[in-house]
């Protein structure tokens, strides 16, 4: 089987881009076949994408415990209007990877703050 099968091209893409900045830190472009776990290693430097996925879960757990009238769980409910959408691959959402792996009743799951910290685990290990 070929590695596409696993990785879709975002997580390519992600895994990509990861490596390039931590190669660019470490001014290592003179040394191409570094891995990403190596990379790591030496520049003692956090994965910023799995830092980042793991801060965006955690403000959409954030936003579950907002009482009903504040704006960001207002405009994060909104459905937006209703009508035909424009032709070709619908933009990407900030809340489809909560979705995709929550569910659609992602808010009732996030007011558990155990399942949701196990759905954070899951999510932000399975990055590039």
């Amino acid at each position: 089987m070929s590695w596409r099968k696993y990785w879709s091209y975002k997580e390519i893409l992600k895994s990509k881009l990861s490596t390039k900045l931590k190669k660019k830190v470490m001014d290592s472009s003179l040394l191409p076949c570094l891995s990403r776990v190596k990379i790591r290693h030496k520049t003692k430097v956090i994965d910023a994408l799995q830092h980042a996925q793991r801060l965006k879960w955690k403000w959409a757990g954030h936003i579950t415990r907002f009482s009903e009238e504040r704006w960001p769980k207002r405009v994060t409910k909104w459905i937006g209007p209703e009508g035909k959408r424009r032709r070709g691959r619908p933009k990407a959402r900030w809340i489809d990877d909560i979705l995709q792996l929550a569910g659609r009743d992602w808010m009732k799951t996030a007011n558990d703050r155990k399942k949701w910290g196990q759905l954070e685990e899951a999510n932000t290990r399975k990055g590039p």
